[in-house]
């Protein structure tokens, strides 16, 4: 089920909502959960018996860590705290053994596999048969806050939950679970059993949601349909560069609405349910270098990455340059390898690699003066992030080389035609409106417009009822509703 669904809009949320705040606060919890599990298993029922193995083994684990760790901090004597320290740190890598091995079993062994084979045949190697074991939607998502929850235990930023039903219910809240944002548990560790829901908090949600709902079902699925227009050409010589331009404009602009739209949804599902997730976009697409491209996308995930890889393995305060490029190495590599079991995955992920090891190294963009070159550089950032999606978006990497190739006519391919001409009158106005609302113009002039007054507040309210009929009504009659990070 995803959020810009009918039956989820007018169905399952009115009756959680209903149900949540007619209930006793001593079952509320209760209820979310056995909500999120059912909205887990609408498709799939047979992943939410991989989910909850997933949730009692880290449970389990948890409570393990923090057991020997409290008899470390009661125990004076050296060796004996030594001993316990040392059986935490065992648990702790025992519970991250657990979690890549589920991780790799079920989205990265087929592609491990189908590789081994494919230098076997070179050496006349008997093919090993690939499992076809299907992918759990989430798992990236749900193993990963799984892992917060382990790790902030061992580090003390948060109290161990002794009921598995509350692990299970971090891990699996509805609104976080299948696409994010990756909720850290240090962040909502005291909402679990400590949150206090207000009508405020109440009204801030609804409307995060809608906007997030519009975000999703118009803009999103109208650019999707031009991205996959370009990204179908099979005949590369036939790809203008015109119509390759707008492809991959398209999806630059269909993954932000796409995935901030959802992320959008979640963080205002959770203000309805008393919970504060932290942001997971902040405009990227104004970031005048590509380090500050991912210090505002999936904000989430690169902060995971930096706290529980960059920052322990030495992050920038190591002796030699070497061991810096290695750290970055490690977290770009992991960061594509997340995002799916392909190679242009990890292409990309060392794409990044290369261009933000090239600006810790050099200095750029704080190193230019001239307002011009800082010009220059954002728009060279902006077409770097623009290649890169081509990469992350095209259907094997080769695919995405030629693609780009098409982009600066490399490929004997037109400069334009007909067809591409045609799109770009007819989505003038949508590219328009994308590149507007993917900036803070717009929220910087609402926000000059000063406090709400009555008459403000009232055409605020208008203005969100008239977007969610926009959007609910795109929700309603559309027969195409992709959803990018529904795979991860």
């Amino acid at each position: 089920m995803v959020f810009s669904s009918p039956i989820f809009l007018f169905a399952f949320l009115p009756l959680v909502l209903a149900g949540y705040y007619l209930l006793d606060r001593r079952f509320k919890n209760g209820f979310l959960l056995i909500t999120s599990l059912l909205f887990y298993a609408w498709g799939e029922p047979d992943f939410v018996f991989v989910m909850v193995g997933s949730i009692l083994v880290n449970h389990g684990f948890a409570l393990a860590i923090d057991r020997n760790l409290n008899h470390a901090e009661q125990l004076a004597q050296f060796t004996t705290k030594g001993r316990y320290q040392k059986r935490a740190k065992v648990y702790l890598w025992l519970s991250i053994l657990f979690n890549l091995a589920l991780f790799f079993v079920y989205k990265y062994l087929d592609f491990t596999i189908s590789n081994i084979n494919r230098i076997g045949s070179i050496f006349g190697v008997q093919e090993v048969p690939l499992r076809h074991i299907a992918l759990p939607i989430g798992i990236s998502f749900f193993t990963f806050q799984a892992m917060s929850y382990v790790f902030d235990v061992y580090l003390r930023r948060g109290e161990v939950q002794r009921n598995p039903l509350n692990t299970a219910l971090y891990i699996s809240l509805f609104p976080q679970l299948i696409a994010g944002p990756i909720v850290r548990y240090e962040t909502v560790a005291s909402e679990i059993n400590h949150r206090c829901e207000t009508l405020e908090d109440f009204a801030r949600g609804v409307r995060r949601f809608i906007l997030g709902l519009a975000k999703k079902s118009v803009l999103a699925n109208c650019f999707a349909v031009l991205a996959d227009h370009a990204f179908n050409y099979t005949d590369f010589s036939q790809l203008s560069v015109l119509m390759a331009w707008i492809g991959a404009v398209a999806y630059t602009l269909q993954i932000y609405f796409d995935f901030s739209g959802y992320s959008d949804m979640a963080i205002g599902l959770g203000l309805m349910f008393g919970f504060h997730f932290n942001e997971n976009f902040n405009y990227p697409y104004i970031s005048k270098s590509v380090s500050e491209f991912w210090r505002r996308w999936h904000i989430s995930l690169s902060s995971w990455f930096r706290d529980y890889v960059y920052i322990p393995l030495g992050g920038s305060h190591v002796k030699s340059r070497s061991h810096h490029i290695r750290n970055l190495f490690v977290v770009w590599l992991l960061t594509g390898i997340w995002h799916g079991a392909a190679w242009n995955f990890v292409i990309w992920g060392m794409f990044y690699f290369v261009l933000i090891t090239f600006e810790k190294l050099s200095g750029i963009p704080q190193k230019l003066k001239n307002p011009i070159g800082r010009y220059v550089y954002q728009g060279a950032t902006m077409t770097a992030v623009i290649l890169g999606w081509v990469i992350f978006r095209a259907n094997g990497a080769r695919n995405g080389l030629n693609y780009i190739f098409c982009m600066f006519g490399l490929m004997g391919n037109p400069g334009t035609d007909v067809a591409a001409q045609f799109l770009m009158r007819q989505s003038a106005v949508l590219f328009a409106a994308g590149v507007l609302f993917s900036t803070p113009i717009l929220s910087k002039l609402c926000k000059a417009g000063g406090h709400l007054n009555l008459v403000k507040e009232a055409v605020s309210v208008v203005m969100f009822l008239v977007l969610f009929l926009i959007g609910a009504s795109f929700t309603v009659t559309s027969t195409y509703n992709p959803f990018i990070y529904f795979n991860f």
